[in-house]
């Protein structure tokens, strides 16, 4: 049951890594297809760094929670996504309701989140 349990932070973790290879090796595309547009060099850079960077410190975050069988490091992720779908709670508030892509990872965001937050309750070390 724990590798099936273990599951659903490895597969978060498989698409995250993905992500963020993508946005280091290619911040062009990464940005455009979150819909974002770098602005020279600068851009690039914050396309590499924040984005790159927020995927893949997920990663790490989500391999530690598996391989330790401690759900804190899981719920650390669920954290970083609900924070993530707030901000876009506010840009909706603020800049109204935007096109399909924004409102597909805000989606993406909540049931990411609920799936760690269920994994790391029944990892060994969750809440601890």
């Amino acid at each position: 049951m724990r590798i099936a349990i273990k599951l659903i932070p490895g597969l978060v973790a498989l698409l995250f890594l993905m992500m963020g290879i993508g946005f280091l090796s290619d911040p062009v595309a990464g940005a455009q297809q979150v819909g974002v547009s770098p602005l020279g060099i600068d851009g690039l850079s914050t396309i590499r760094g924040d984005l790159a960077g927020l995927f893949l410190s997920c990663v790490v975050l989500l391999a530690l929670g598996i391989w330790r069988n401690e759900g804190t490091w899981l719920l650390a992720v669920a954290v970083l996504m609900l924070v993530i779908a707030a901000g876009r709670v506010v840009g909706f508030v603020v800049d109204g309701v935007p096109g399909e892509g924004p409102i597909t990872a805000f989606v993406f965001e909540l049931l990411i989140a609920a799936g760690l937050i269920y994994a790391s309750g029944r990892l060994k070390g969750a809440g601890e």
